[in-house]
Protein backbone atom coordinates (compact mmCIF):
# COMPACT_ATOMS: atom_id res chain seq x y z
CA UNK A 1 0.00 0.00 0.00
CA UNK A 2 1.49 3.37 -0.70
CA UNK A 3 1.99 5.78 1.87
CA UNK A 4 -0.35 8.63 2.57
CA UNK A 5 1.19 12.10 3.09
CA UNK A 6 -1.83 14.89 4.44
CA UNK A 7 -0.16 18.21 3.17
CA UNK A 8 -2.01 21.15 4.99
CA UNK A 9 -2.27 24.09 2.82
CA UNK A 10 -3.34 24.09 -0.57
CA UNK A 11 -1.30 27.24 -1.99
CA UNK A 12 0.58 26.68 -5.17
CA UNK A 13 3.87 26.23 -3.38
CA UNK A 14 2.76 23.15 -2.10
CA UNK A 15 2.55 21.47 -5.60
CA UNK A 16 6.64 20.80 -6.04
CA UNK A 17 5.26 18.63 -2.93
CA UNK A 18 2.75 17.15 -3.98
CA UNK A 19 4.81 16.01 -7.58
CA UNK A 20 7.56 14.73 -5.61
CA UNK A 21 5.22 12.78 -2.89
CA UNK A 22 3.56 11.27 -6.31
CA UNK A 23 6.41 10.72 -7.83
CA UNK A 24 7.41 8.23 -4.58
CA UNK A 25 4.76 6.16 -4.91
CA UNK A 26 2.79 8.22 -2.10
CA UNK A 27 -1.35 9.55 -1.81
CA UNK A 28 -1.84 13.06 -0.95
CA UNK A 29 -4.61 14.36 0.89
CA UNK A 30 -4.59 18.18 1.23
CA UNK A 31 -6.59 20.22 3.71
CA UNK A 32 -7.56 24.09 4.17
CA UNK A 33 -10.75 25.60 4.09
CA UNK A 34 -9.98 27.33 0.41
CA UNK A 35 -11.52 24.25 -2.20
CA UNK A 36 -10.34 26.48 -5.20
CA UNK A 37 -6.96 26.50 -4.01
CA UNK A 38 -4.29 25.81 -7.18
CA UNK A 39 -2.39 22.84 -5.23
CA UNK A 40 -5.79 21.20 -4.55
CA UNK A 41 -5.98 19.93 -8.16
CA UNK A 42 -2.85 18.23 -8.31
CA UNK A 43 -3.52 15.96 -5.11
CA UNK A 44 -5.60 12.72 -4.46
CA UNK A 45 -8.28 13.78 -2.04
CA UNK A 46 -9.01 16.94 -0.09
CA UNK A 47 -10.30 17.90 3.24
CA UNK A 48 -12.43 21.40 3.37
CA UNK A 49 -10.74 22.33 6.91
CA UNK A 50 -9.04 24.84 8.72
CA UNK A 51 -5.65 24.23 9.61
CA UNK A 52 -5.62 25.93 12.25
CA UNK A 53 -8.01 23.18 14.24
CA UNK A 54 -5.64 20.60 15.16
CA UNK A 55 -8.47 18.56 16.46
CA UNK A 56 -10.31 18.62 13.12
CA UNK A 57 -6.90 17.94 11.37
CA UNK A 58 -6.47 15.37 13.85
CA UNK A 59 -9.72 13.51 13.38
CA UNK A 60 -9.63 13.28 9.79
CA UNK A 61 -5.55 12.85 9.79
CA UNK A 62 -6.77 9.63 11.78
CA UNK A 63 -9.23 8.98 9.31
CA UNK A 64 -7.07 8.50 6.11
CA UNK A 65 -4.45 7.00 8.16
CA UNK A 66 -1.66 9.58 7.66
CA UNK A 67 1.72 8.15 7.62
CA UNK A 68 2.41 11.71 7.25
CA UNK A 69 1.89 15.05 7.80
CA UNK A 70 3.59 18.14 6.40
CA UNK A 71 2.97 22.29 6.19
CA UNK A 72 5.46 23.48 3.87
CA UNK A 73 5.34 27.09 3.10
CA UNK A 74 2.60 27.57 5.50
CA UNK A 75 3.23 29.05 8.07
CA UNK A 76 -0.60 28.75 9.80
CA UNK A 77 -0.29 25.07 9.62
CA UNK A 78 3.00 24.28 11.50
CA UNK A 79 1.71 23.90 14.95
CA UNK A 80 -1.52 21.71 13.76
CA UNK A 81 0.80 19.27 11.55
CA UNK A 82 3.72 19.08 14.83
CA UNK A 83 0.33 18.59 16.89
CA UNK A 84 -1.23 15.71 15.05
CA UNK A 85 2.64 13.65 14.57
CA UNK A 86 3.13 13.74 18.14
CA UNK A 87 -0.77 12.69 18.65
CA UNK A 88 -0.20 9.81 15.75
CA UNK A 89 3.36 9.09 16.52
CA UNK A 90 4.56 10.71 13.02
CA UNK A 91 7.66 12.08 12.23
CA UNK A 92 8.71 15.76 12.53
CA UNK A 93 11.02 17.89 12.72
CA UNK A 94 10.61 19.20 16.62
CA UNK A 95 8.07 18.29 19.46
CA UNK A 96 4.59 20.11 19.51
CA UNK A 97 6.37 22.58 22.46
CA UNK A 98 9.12 23.10 20.40
CA UNK A 99 7.36 23.99 17.14
CA UNK A 100 4.89 26.92 19.53
CA UNK A 101 8.00 28.04 20.72
CA UNK A 102 9.61 28.54 16.95
CA UNK A 103 6.12 29.87 15.31
CA UNK A 104 5.11 32.56 18.18
CA UNK A 105 7.54 35.44 17.50
CA UNK A 106 6.70 36.46 21.48
CA UNK A 107 7.96 33.36 22.67
CA UNK A 108 10.83 32.77 20.93
CA UNK A 109 12.38 35.66 21.41
CA UNK A 110 11.99 34.75 25.26
CA UNK A 111 13.34 31.88 24.59
CA UNK A 112 16.64 33.34 23.01
CA UNK A 113 17.00 35.74 25.61
CA UNK A 114 16.68 33.39 28.20
CA UNK A 115 19.39 30.90 26.37
CA UNK A 116 22.12 34.07 25.77
CA UNK A 117 21.60 34.03 22.22
CA UNK A 118 21.32 37.56 20.07
CA UNK A 119 18.08 39.14 20.14
CA UNK A 120 16.79 42.28 19.60
CA UNK A 121 14.75 44.09 22.87
CA UNK A 122 11.06 42.64 21.98
CA UNK A 123 7.74 41.98 24.33
CA UNK A 124 4.45 40.06 23.74
CA UNK A 125 1.09 41.79 24.04
CA UNK A 126 -2.43 40.36 23.34
CA UNK A 127 -5.29 43.17 22.70
CA UNK A 128 -5.61 46.76 21.44
CA UNK A 129 -4.34 48.29 24.48
CA UNK A 130 -0.80 50.28 23.61
CA UNK A 131 1.46 49.15 26.37
CA UNK A 132 1.93 52.83 27.61
CA UNK A 133 3.73 51.51 30.62
CA UNK A 134 6.90 49.85 28.42
CA UNK A 135 7.48 52.80 26.34
CA UNK A 136 10.86 53.47 28.08
CA UNK A 137 11.52 49.89 27.35
CA UNK A 138 12.38 50.31 23.97
CA UNK A 139 14.70 51.58 21.79
CA UNK A 140 12.94 53.87 19.49
CA UNK A 141 12.41 53.20 16.31
CA UNK A 142 10.56 49.77 16.75
CA UNK A 143 8.88 47.24 14.09
CA UNK A 144 5.24 45.83 15.39
CA UNK A 145 4.44 42.49 13.96
CA UNK A 146 1.63 39.98 14.41
CA UNK A 147 3.02 37.18 16.69
CA UNK A 148 2.19 34.58 14.41
CA UNK A 149 2.05 35.69 11.00
CA UNK A 150 4.27 35.29 7.94
CA UNK A 151 5.14 36.93 4.66
CA UNK A 152 5.62 40.12 6.45
CA UNK A 153 2.04 40.42 6.87
CA UNK A 154 1.17 43.33 9.19
CA UNK A 155 4.45 44.68 10.23
CA UNK A 156 5.38 47.70 10.39
CA UNK A 157 7.96 50.34 11.51
CA UNK A 158 7.25 52.93 13.86
CA UNK A 159 9.10 55.89 14.65
CA UNK A 160 7.72 56.66 18.23
CA UNK A 161 4.57 55.83 20.39
CA UNK A 162 2.03 58.59 19.01
CA UNK A 163 1.80 56.29 15.65
CA UNK A 164 1.57 52.95 17.69
CA UNK A 165 -2.01 52.16 17.73
CA UNK A 166 -2.34 52.51 13.85
CA UNK A 167 0.27 49.79 14.05
CA UNK A 168 -1.34 47.34 16.40
CA UNK A 169 -4.81 47.50 14.50
CA UNK A 170 -2.97 46.43 11.46
CA UNK A 171 -0.86 43.14 13.33
CA UNK A 172 -3.94 42.46 15.05
CA UNK A 173 -5.65 42.05 11.72
CA UNK A 174 -3.06 39.78 10.26
CA UNK A 175 -2.90 37.32 13.85
CA UNK A 176 -4.63 34.41 14.25
CA UNK A 177 -4.23 34.20 18.17
CA UNK A 178 -4.90 37.96 18.62
CA UNK A 179 -1.17 39.08 19.26
CA UNK A 180 1.93 41.10 18.21
CA UNK A 181 5.08 41.78 19.38
CA UNK A 182 7.23 44.89 19.80
CA UNK A 183 10.89 44.65 19.02
CA UNK A 184 13.92 47.18 18.87
CA UNK A 185 14.21 48.22 14.89
CA UNK A 186 17.80 46.66 14.05
CA UNK A 187 19.61 48.83 11.83
CA UNK A 188 21.06 46.33 9.74
CA UNK A 189 24.18 45.53 7.98
CA UNK A 190 24.22 44.14 4.07
CA UNK A 191 21.03 42.08 3.71
CA UNK A 192 19.12 39.90 5.71
CA UNK A 193 18.97 36.45 4.70
CA UNK A 194 16.01 34.14 3.95
CA UNK A 195 17.09 29.94 3.36
CA UNK A 196 16.16 26.47 3.71
CA UNK A 197 18.26 24.09 5.76
CA UNK A 198 17.93 20.69 6.42
CA UNK A 199 18.93 18.80 9.64
CA UNK A 200 19.46 14.44 10.11
CA UNK A 201 18.87 13.63 13.35
CA UNK A 202 19.24 17.20 14.87
CA UNK A 203 22.60 17.80 13.35
CA UNK A 204 22.30 21.03 10.32
CA UNK A 205 23.97 19.06 7.80
CA UNK A 206 22.82 21.92 5.15
CA UNK A 207 22.57 25.40 6.14
CA UNK A 208 22.90 28.21 3.22
CA UNK A 209 22.77 31.79 3.48
CA UNK A 210 21.11 34.05 1.18
CA UNK A 211 20.98 38.16 0.46
CA UNK A 212 17.19 38.96 0.65
CA UNK A 213 16.23 42.18 -0.86
CA UNK A 214 13.19 44.42 -0.57
CA UNK A 215 11.23 47.04 -2.81
CA UNK A 216 11.36 49.69 -0.46
CA UNK A 217 8.99 52.01 -3.13
CA UNK A 218 6.12 48.80 -2.59
CA UNK A 219 2.84 49.21 -0.26
CA UNK A 220 4.50 47.40 2.29
CA UNK A 221 8.86 47.57 2.02
CA UNK A 222 9.54 44.73 4.33
CA UNK A 223 7.93 42.40 2.08
CA UNK A 224 10.53 40.22 0.54
CA UNK A 225 11.13 41.35 -4.02
CA UNK A 226 13.99 39.36 -4.44
CA UNK A 227 16.51 36.38 -2.66
CA UNK A 228 19.99 36.03 -4.25
CA UNK A 229 22.68 33.07 -3.89
CA UNK A 230 25.58 33.23 -2.85
CA UNK A 231 25.13 35.50 0.11
CA UNK A 232 27.23 38.64 0.48
CA UNK A 233 27.10 38.07 4.26
CA UNK A 234 30.89 37.87 5.70
CA UNK A 235 31.92 34.02 6.25
CA UNK A 236 32.72 34.63 10.12
CA UNK A 237 28.88 35.51 10.74
CA UNK A 238 28.02 32.70 8.47
CA UNK A 239 29.90 30.27 10.62
CA UNK A 240 28.44 31.93 14.48
CA UNK A 241 24.96 31.72 12.92
CA UNK A 242 25.41 28.56 11.47
CA UNK A 243 27.13 27.52 15.56
CA UNK A 244 23.99 29.60 17.06
CA UNK A 245 21.78 27.38 14.82
CA UNK A 246 23.12 24.06 15.50
CA UNK A 247 22.75 25.09 19.49
CA UNK A 248 19.46 26.00 19.16
CA UNK A 249 18.64 22.91 17.71
CA UNK A 250 20.15 20.72 20.66
CA UNK A 251 18.35 23.26 23.10
CA UNK A 252 15.26 22.15 21.48
CA UNK A 253 16.01 18.53 20.80
CA UNK A 254 15.07 19.27 17.30
CA UNK A 255 15.00 15.74 14.81
CA UNK A 256 15.23 15.54 10.91
CA UNK A 257 13.85 17.82 8.34
CA UNK A 258 13.13 21.27 6.65
CA UNK A 259 13.80 24.63 8.50
CA UNK A 260 12.84 27.75 7.28
CA UNK A 261 15.76 30.42 8.83
CA UNK A 262 16.11 34.16 8.30
CA UNK A 263 19.06 35.88 10.06
CA UNK A 264 20.82 39.22 9.48
CA UNK A 265 23.77 41.44 11.20
CA UNK A 266 23.22 44.74 12.60
CA UNK A 267 25.90 47.59 12.08
CA UNK A 268 27.87 46.80 15.11
CA UNK A 269 28.68 43.76 13.20
CA UNK A 270 26.35 41.18 15.94
CA UNK A 271 24.51 38.32 13.83
CA UNK A 272 21.02 37.60 15.03
CA UNK A 273 18.83 34.41 14.40
CA UNK A 274 15.35 36.03 13.51
CA UNK A 275 13.41 33.34 12.58
CA UNK A 276 13.55 29.22 12.65
CA UNK A 277 10.21 27.71 11.30
CA UNK A 278 9.94 24.11 11.02
CA UNK A 279 8.95 24.23 7.44
CA UNK A 280 10.02 24.93 4.04
CA UNK A 281 9.96 28.91 2.91
CA UNK A 282 7.86 30.53 0.48
CA UNK A 283 8.82 32.19 -2.25
CA UNK A 284 9.75 28.83 -3.88
CA UNK A 285 12.86 29.15 -2.27
CA UNK A 286 13.84 25.16 -1.59
CA UNK A 287 13.29 24.86 -5.40
CA UNK A 288 15.52 27.78 -6.46
CA UNK A 289 18.28 26.03 -3.54
CA UNK A 290 17.85 23.23 -5.98
CA UNK A 291 18.81 24.18 -9.36
CA UNK A 292 21.87 26.64 -7.33
CA UNK A 293 23.32 24.05 -5.31
CA UNK A 294 21.68 20.62 -6.45
CA UNK A 295 20.33 19.86 -2.63
CA UNK A 296 16.97 17.36 -2.75
CA UNK A 297 15.24 19.44 0.15
CA UNK A 298 11.82 18.82 -0.92
CA UNK A 299 11.80 15.16 -1.41
CA UNK A 300 13.98 14.68 1.49
CA UNK A 301 10.86 16.04 3.70
CA UNK A 302 8.59 14.10 2.00
CA UNK A 303 10.26 10.99 2.43
CA UNK A 304 11.30 12.36 6.33
CA UNK A 305 7.64 12.89 6.56
CA UNK A 306 6.40 9.30 5.65
CA UNK A 307 8.97 7.73 6.75
CA UNK A 308 11.28 6.46 3.49
CA UNK A 309 14.92 6.72 3.75
CA UNK A 310 16.42 10.33 3.33
CA UNK A 311 18.98 10.83 -0.08
CA UNK A 312 22.14 12.29 1.22
CA UNK A 313 21.83 16.15 2.46
CA UNK A 314 25.20 17.53 1.39
CA UNK A 315 26.34 21.25 1.09
CA UNK A 316 27.32 22.59 -2.49
CA UNK A 317 28.79 26.10 -3.82
CA UNK A 318 25.64 27.91 -5.92
CA UNK A 319 26.13 27.38 -9.33
CA UNK A 320 26.69 30.89 -10.41
CA UNK A 321 24.21 33.50 -9.16
CA UNK A 322 21.24 32.61 -8.64
CA UNK A 323 17.57 35.19 -8.08
CA UNK A 324 14.24 34.74 -7.17
CA UNK A 325 12.31 37.62 -8.04
CA UNK A 326 9.12 37.77 -6.58
CA UNK A 327 6.79 39.38 -9.45
CA UNK A 328 4.41 42.18 -8.27
CA UNK A 329 2.75 45.29 -9.27
CA UNK A 330 4.52 48.30 -8.97
CA UNK A 331 3.78 51.09 -6.79
CA UNK A 332 0.46 52.51 -6.84
CA UNK A 333 -0.83 50.09 -9.89
CA UNK A 334 -4.04 48.49 -9.71
CA UNK A 335 -6.45 46.90 -12.25
CA UNK A 336 -7.49 43.50 -13.92
CA UNK A 337 -4.20 41.44 -14.87
CA UNK A 338 -3.64 41.12 -18.72
CA UNK A 339 -0.42 39.97 -19.75
CA UNK A 340 3.39 39.93 -18.90
CA UNK A 341 6.19 41.16 -21.27
CA UNK A 342 9.55 40.49 -20.67
CA UNK A 343 12.54 41.80 -22.76
CA UNK A 344 13.37 38.89 -24.93
CA UNK A 345 16.98 39.59 -24.74
CA UNK A 346 16.52 39.22 -20.88
CA UNK A 347 14.37 36.12 -20.91
CA UNK A 348 16.31 33.84 -23.33
CA UNK A 349 19.37 35.04 -21.72
CA UNK A 350 18.85 34.76 -17.82
CA UNK A 351 15.46 33.31 -16.89
CA UNK A 352 15.36 29.58 -16.43
CA UNK A 353 12.21 29.33 -14.67
CA UNK A 354 8.68 31.35 -14.18
CA UNK A 355 5.78 30.74 -12.08
CA UNK A 356 2.68 32.90 -12.49
CA UNK A 357 0.46 33.13 -9.60
CA UNK A 358 -2.27 35.01 -11.58
CA UNK A 359 -4.09 34.70 -14.65
CA UNK A 360 -5.64 37.23 -17.37
CA UNK A 361 -8.58 38.68 -15.73
CA UNK A 362 -7.41 38.83 -12.26
CA UNK A 363 -7.04 41.45 -10.06
CA UNK A 364 -3.63 42.78 -9.38
CA UNK A 365 -3.63 44.30 -5.85
CA UNK A 366 -0.86 46.27 -3.85
CA UNK A 367 2.39 44.55 -2.88
CA UNK A 368 1.18 44.28 0.79
CA UNK A 369 2.56 41.00 1.48
CA UNK A 370 3.81 37.55 0.06
CA UNK A 371 0.37 36.29 -0.79
CA UNK A 372 0.13 39.56 -2.67
CA UNK A 373 2.55 38.08 -5.62
CA UNK A 374 1.91 38.00 -8.94
CA UNK A 375 4.29 35.03 -9.48
CA UNK A 376 8.03 34.05 -9.14
CA UNK A 377 11.39 33.89 -11.76
CA UNK A 378 14.32 32.69 -10.74
CA UNK A 379 17.56 33.47 -13.22
CA UNK A 380 20.84 32.93 -13.29
CA UNK A 381 23.91 34.96 -14.03
CA UNK A 382 27.83 34.07 -14.18
CA UNK A 383 28.56 36.96 -11.84
CA UNK A 384 27.33 38.78 -8.64
CA UNK A 385 27.87 42.45 -10.79
CA UNK A 386 25.87 41.14 -13.97
CA UNK A 387 23.16 40.24 -11.56
CA UNK A 388 23.52 43.48 -9.99
CA UNK A 389 23.43 45.64 -13.66
CA UNK A 390 20.75 43.38 -14.88
CA UNK A 391 18.36 43.57 -11.51
CA UNK A 392 18.57 47.08 -10.89
CA UNK A 393 17.04 47.85 -14.22
CA UNK A 394 14.05 45.31 -14.20
CA UNK A 395 11.47 47.76 -14.39
CA UNK A 396 13.07 48.59 -17.96
CA UNK A 397 12.61 45.14 -19.20
CA UNK A 398 9.34 43.37 -16.69
CA UNK A 399 6.36 44.92 -17.66
CA UNK A 400 3.17 43.49 -15.84
CA UNK A 401 0.04 45.10 -18.06
CA UNK A 402 -3.24 45.44 -16.87
CA UNK A 403 -6.73 47.41 -17.78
Amino acid sequence: MSKKLFLLGGSRYAVPVIKAARKLGCTVITCDYLPDNAAHRFSDRYENISITDKDAVLEAARRHKADGIMSFACDPGVVTAAYVAEKMGLPFQCSYEAACILQDKGRFRQFLKENNFNTPNAKKYCGKKIPSGDIDYFHWPVIVKPSDSAGSKGVAKVAGPSDLGEAIDRALQNSISGSFIIEDFLDFSGYHSSADSFSVDGRMEFITYSDQLFDAEAENSYVPSKIIWPSTMARKNQDFLSSETQRLAELLHMGTGIYNIETCVDRSGRPYLMEVSPRGGGCKIAEIQQLSMGVQLIENEVRRSVGMPLLPVKAHESDGCWCEMVIHAAPGQRGIFQRMEIDPAVRDRYVKELDFAVQKGDAVQPFTGADRALGDMFLRFASRAELDEIMQHSSEWLKIITA
